[in-house]
């Protein structure tokens, strides 16, 4: 009996650090690294990558088209896409100086036009965010003249004006954004705007907020700084992705996640939480590797997020997470090789899309 017990205990432990995977993989038709994606909703999504590549799909990807290649972009790396519904998005080239740059399509990718190209030589474009698919829109850049570069636009990206606070010092050697999977930036419109953007490099991870003053007040604002215990204060690592969530009558909770995306399997110091906005505290049981991207699935109540080595779930907040792996009927790789995430899809090198499967709540691994 005694024996029996502790075989139990074992058993309940191991199902406890892992859930089966859920994403179903679907056909691309293409070969392209994947960095960005975008669900718009009632089947439409958006995919962008390497090689000036963009996809879409109408049917929540059972097909996924190859749209036109936009003119002079055949060797660009589209980083980031936003769309505002089946015919329109903005895709964004990340590069040095004029190589970063944000195309616009209101045909369905038939056809596309160059809206803006970055002004800045030294410069590097990290991530584009539309609000809530509505007009208004934020460009962010890696710094130059050391201080963040950031743009906004008030119709839906046909134009761009540039924020002329140096308000956030940060020094282009030792402090940068990451364009791995477009949400190293997070908007939010209404009442109290404000942006939060990531960063990582030898100067360590960080969580710029800033509230933004009307227009009419000159675009500008106020915030602060915050360090996060993300990376180990490298080139290569930092934050690489930042999601908020809002609750009724609190402070909103966030989530970054990253590390070292050179040791992508080093799962020390990869994801970071906080219930207030200021105070951020390492993740007590961190993702079992580098992430790249991290997202909210409000109907299942749970975070997700993914990176070359595989996906974790967590149920309180990002203070512990656990293991998302291949189920039986799965191919054994679909937990992996991932880059971004706008649920329920997520994408990644060589093609690969995926599309979440609902998690079954009565899961003791996700329950627990």
């Amino acid at each position: 009996m005694k024996a029996r017990v502790i075989y139990l205990s074992i058993a309940l432990a191991l199902l406890a650090a892992t859930a089966p995977a859920q994403w179903d993989i679907q056909n691309s038709h293409t070969t392209a690294s994947l960095r960005g994606i975008d669900n718009v909703g009632k089947g439409v999504a958006w995919a962008s990558g390497t090689d000036g590549t963009v996809l879409r799909t109408e049917d929540g990807g059972y097909v996924w088209q190859l749209c036109a290649i936009p003119p002079g972009a055949e060797k660009l790396d589209f980083r980031g896409i936003q769309a505002f519904d089946a015919n329109t998005a903005i895709v964004m080239s990340s590069g040095k100086g004029d190589l970063s740059r944000l195309y616009k399509t209101t045909d369905g990718c038939q056809t596309w036009k160059l809206i803006f190209t970055n002004p800045d030589k030294d410069g590097f474009w990290d991530a584009v965010k539309f609000t809530d698919r509505a007009t208004r829109g934020y460009l962010l850049g890696d710094p130059v003249n050391d201080s963040f570069r950031l743009w906004r636009s008030e119709d839906r990206g046909d134009t761009w004006l540039e924020y002329q606070t140096r308000t956030f010092h940060a020094d282009p050697r030792a402090q940068g954004a990451f364009a791995a999977s477009n949400s190293a930036l997070w908007a939010v419109v209404g009442q109290n705007p404000f942006l939060a953007w990531a960063s990582g490099g030898t100067a360590g991870a960080m969580v710029y907020s800033w509230a933004i003053f009307p227009a009419a007040a000159g675009g500008a604002g106020g915030g602060s700084r915050r360090e996060v215990p993300i990376g180990h204060k490298s080139q290569s690592s930092g934050i690489f992705s930042l999601w908020f969530r809002y609750a009724p009558d609190s402070f909103p909770i966030a989530v970054a996640v990253g590390g070292d995306y050179m040791k992508p399997d080093d799962n020390s110091a990869t994801a970071a939480e906080t219930q207030d906005g200021a105070n951020w505290r390492a993740a007590q049981t961190p993702p079992h590797g580098f992430r790249s991207a991290v997202a909210y699935d409000a109907q299942q109540k749970l975070w997700i997020t993914v990176g070359p080595n595989g996906t974790d779930i967590s149920t309180d907040d990002g203070r512990n997470w656990r293991a998302l792996k291949p189920s039986p009927t799965d191919p054994p790789d679909a937990d992996k090789n991932w880059n971004a995430l706008s649920l329920p899809y997520v994408v990644g090198p060589n093609g690969r899309i995926g599309k979440l499967r609902t998690i079954s709540v009565n899961n003791p691994a996700v329950r627990k």
